[in-house]
């Protein structure tokens, strides 16, 4: 009866006391960092990703496991409560001024978790506004190492540098930044009028750039097909006259051939009896036809004295004939008399 007493006594006082003590890591709008400070009941039960901090008479004696845990009344106290959860803070509105010279309106979400219990009670007295703070200075500190257009194209190098900076001054408190992400970026309205300026002139610039580039595309084609429609235009002319010329080549040689056959058939002719009569008959046709086409092409023509003397031009163009022929018959005769002799002396 008189331990039951005591227990409930000691129990009473020790609500008062923790009703009295200040809560260092808890706030009244949100309790990130940990719940209300459980009463010393002697048999308690820690849940799980929580850690429960436990002073012996002022001092840090040990922290509590999840599951079945046993307290001594009156020299026991909870003093801490851990959450071992992944904890979200949001980083207040801050300005900021770029390498350039531009201030900036920024906030962030920063997500931690606590890796030691006992620092994260001892090392620091608030450590929701020492990070926050530190969030705070290093973003600023970061974000004077940047021009405008380079804070807008490397968010996320900022964010790693960010994450560094505050790891290096968390590890004595026993927290871990796992991540920063920058929610919002506001610049000042000129700025943000200058931008969008930039921004159409940029665009213009590339679509008169693609526009000079099809345009530049579109006469190299027009040029490479005039190109190639001279190319074929000159192999088809040279085509043209090969054949051309191979086919008056070809009606030459047909007209020699022609001609010679004709001259041979005249020949054979004129050899035979009656020849000379056969090609005075000729010339004189050909003198009255030549004859009769006179004045027909030009008014000035010039005639011999003996011009409507048929027979006498029949008889000088035979005397002509008769002249030219002399030296070949000749030579038919002395080879026939040639071959004629060869055979007697066989």
């Amino acid at each position: 009866m008189m331990l039951r007493t005591l227990c409930r006594t000691g129990g009473a006082l020790l609500q008062q006391t923790q009703r009295a003590a200040p809560r260092l890591w808890v706030t009244p709008a949100q309790q990130r960092w940990a719940s209300s400070l459980p009463v010393n009941t002697v048999v308690l039960f820690v849940p799980e990703q929580e850690a429960w901090v436990v002073e012996r008479m002022g001092r840090f004696h040990r922290i509590l496991d999840p599951g079945l845990n046993f307290l001594i009344p009156l020299l026991d106290r909870i003093r801490y409560v851990q959450s071992l959860k992944e904890i979200v803070i949001n980083v207040p509105e801050q300005s900021a001024v770029s390498l350039d010279n531009v201030t900036l309106q920024i906030d962030g979400v920063l997500y931690l978790r606590i890796l030691n219990a006992f620092k994260a009670s001892y090392g620091v007295e608030d450590p929701e506004y020492a990070v926050t703070q530190l969030a705070q200075t290093t973003m600023r500190s970061e974000l004077g190492k940047l021009t405008l257009d380079k804070v807008f194209r490397e968010r996320e190098s900022l964010n790693s540098n960010i994450v560094q900076s505050i790891n290096q001054a968390s590890d004595e408190w026993g927290i871990r930044c796992l991540r920063y992400e920058i929610k919002d970026i506001h610049v000042p309205p000129r700025v943000k009028e200058s931008m969008q300026m930039q921004v159409e002139a940029e665009r213009k610039k590339r679509a008169t750039v693609l526009e000079s580039e099809g345009t530049r595309e579109a006469d190299i084609n027009v040029a490479e097909g005039h190109k190639q429609a001279q190319i074929l235009a000159s192999e088809g002319q040279k085509a043209e006259q090969i054949n051309k010329a191979s086919g008056e080549a070809q009606a030459i040689l047909a007209k020699a051939e022609a001609k010679a056959k004709a001259i041979r058939m005249l020949s054979d002719a004129l050899a035979e009896q009656n020849g000379d009569a056969a090609a005075s008959l000729s010339v004189a046709e050909q003198y009255v036809s030549a004859f009769s086409k006179l004045a027909k092409e030009s008014n000035t023509i010039l005639l011999p004295s003996s011009a409507g003397d048929i027979s006498g031009m029949v008889t000088q163009a035979m005397t002509i004939y008769g002249a030219l022929a002399k030296p070949s018959l000749k030579a038919a005769a002395e080879e026939k008399s040639n071959n004629f002799g060869s055979q007697s002396s066989q």
